[in-house]
């Protein structure tokens, strides 16, 4: 519901703050009051078209507010105007698009006269409320789509074309052919190989210092030596018993590592066709991490992905052939589809046709007819056409209709559909519509207003007879600028209006008992 609309520096409006109710609000004024207005701050939360001309002379900018409550949640719109510049959007104080605010904005509220962005002028709104009243099923259609999507997306990924698909698999052949030849297990294996590459390398060397380590610290050796002399001087005196004990387990010791060294140096062998061996293999190694991958591990990955990518091209025309089945199947779906989704809008069509030309009967439109076409494979083309009045073409609505009766066929529409956006405001709606059929639109109005809020501009005293809450925009001119006001009225207030409203003359008796009348019918009728 909206419960708030604040604007300022728009037209004829300083700044004005309206608080709405439920149900039904029929906004009134004099011709050249400011109503329109008030009905341009509603199309400009809907992402309506800005012209800096909107801007009240003086004002820096115009700025449109819109509060909407549903339940517990609230949504606040706002729109701002400069006089030099671009304008701006927000939606719950956040800087949005003029298409982002539409898109909120329309989910709240439909605007319905002479504006040209109306939801239901639309063509897919027209197939969505055919829809709707039909309660007619697209899922069908839609799976079979998504299905022909999936199998599509399946294809295009198997290699493109047969020459490119060709070219791919000799290049991966190669690749694959390299990487299985080369054998990789482990990916630690470089890191051992230069280990080993570096005690190969160096063998001699390695085997000379281990002798010269061996003829210091060998039995036979200085070092050996001299251990054993200080041992038997120290030996068998209490003050160096300890020393004696570490001294014994340091020639242990060196014996133990004598033994290791001497066990090193043998095994070490001079092999210089090992050493090529691994020096091949690391280069090896080294042109495919190049090629493939920064890490062994990252290569090996890159083998396996490869193979994989191989197996599913070489058993390109078995896979291919079991999409093509597929897709057949999910094409024939498609097509059984869209047929049923067709034939049911096209039963749904002259039945929503005719209730919207019930309404119209009832809504000063009574010489007008309906149609809905439905063309299409999948009946998707949905126009609603109308023909105001006798002897006209039958001409899509969005062509055909003036402000008013555009108003009254898309309140007919209303009438119809339940499902539609909470707040519903018309503009027009009672142009060039008096007597009998002015008290029809009034109870139309109320009775969409049963389950929605609805605003509507009237100049017709028996339309704003029929509303919960009426609201009068009054333009006071002092001879150095004019300024719209907009108030609520109360229960006498709105007797002086429907006076005014039906007589020019707000103080004539006559004229109060006449809107006291009104008001008592549109009562009894609403109960």
């Amino acid at each position: 519901m909206l419960v708030e609309l604040r604007i300022t520096g728009l037209g004829v409006i300083d700044e004005v703050e309206v608080m709405f109710g439920p149900g039904l609000t029929a906004v009134t004024g004099e011709t050249g009051a400011g109503k329109t207005m008030l009905m341009g701050a509603v199309d400009l939360l809907l992402g309506g078209r800005t012209d800096p001309s909107i801007v009240r002379t003086g004002a820096a900018e115009a700025v449109v507010e819109g509060r909407f409550v549903d339940g517990d949640q609230e949504v606040v719109l706002r729109r701002v105007v400069p006089a030099d510049g671009r304008s701006r959007s927000y939606v719950d104080g956040r800087l949005e698009t003029a298409t982002s605010l539409a898109e909120h904005g329309r989910r709240l509220l439909d605007l319905h006269g002479q504006h040209a962005h109306q939801r239901l002028l639309a063509t897919a709104a027209q197939r969505d409320a055919l829809d709707r009243f039909g309660a007619v099923d697209t899922a069908p259609l839609a799976d079979a789509v998504r299905e022909l999507a999936t199998v599509d997306a399946e294809l295009a990924a198997m290699g493109g074309d047969e020459r490119a698909r060709a070219r791919e698999i000799d290049l991966l052949r190669f690749q694959v052919s390299e990487l299985e030849a080369a054998c990789l297990t482990d990916e630690d294996e470089d890191d051992r190989l230069a280990e080993e590459e570096a005690l190969l390398g160096d063998a001699v060397a390695h085997r000379e210092a281990a002798q010269v380590a061996l003829d210091l610290l060998d039995g036979d050796g200085p070092t050996s030596d001299a251990l054993t002399a200080a041992l038997a001087g120290l030996t068998g005196r209490p003050p160096f018993g300890s020393h004696a004990e570490r001294l014994v387990g340091l020639i242990a010791e060196l014996g133990d590592l004598a033994g290791e060294l001497r066990g090193v140096a043998e095994r070490l062998e001079e092999d210089p066709d090992r050493l090529a061996a691994v020096s091949e293999r690391r280069r090896l190694l080294a042109e495919l991490r190049r090629k493939y991958g920064e890490h062994l591990a990252s290569v090996m990955a890159y083998h396996a992905e490869a193979a994989g990518r191989l197996a599913g091209l070489e058993d390109h025309e078995a896979i291919a052939t079991a999409l093509d089945a597929r897709r057949t199947v999910a094409e024939a779906s498609r097509v059984v589809a869209a047929a049923a989704l067709r034939e049911a809008r096209r039963r749904a069509a002259p039945v929503l046709a005719t209730r919207i030309q019930e309404h119209l009967r009832v809504l000063a439109m009574a010489t007008a007819t309906v149609e809905v076409t439905v063309d299409g494979e999948a009946g998707s083309d949905v126009v609603l056409c109308l023909s105001p009045n006798s002897g006209t073409p039958m001409l899509p609505v969005a062509r055909v209709a003036s402000g008013g009766e555009l108003a009254r066929t898309m309140l007919a529409v209303g009438l119809v559909l339940t499902a539609a956006p909470p707040v519903q405001v018309f503009d027009e709606v009672d142009a060039g519509v008096g007597g009998a059929a002015a008290h029809r639109i009034g109870e139309a109005l109320a009775a969409l207003a049963r389950d929605r809020q609805v605003l509507v501009v009237t100049h017709l005293a028996q339309v704003a007879a029929y509303a919960d809450h009426q609201l009068v925009v009054v333009k006071v001119d002092d001879g150095r600028s004019t300024v719209a006001t907009v108030s609520t009225l109360d229960a006498d207030g709105r007797v002086v209006e429907l006076s005014r409203m039906l007589s020019g003359s707000p103080d004539s008796d006559t004229a109060r008992g006449h809107a006291e009348e009104l008001l008592q019918a549109a009562r009894g009728h609403v109960s």
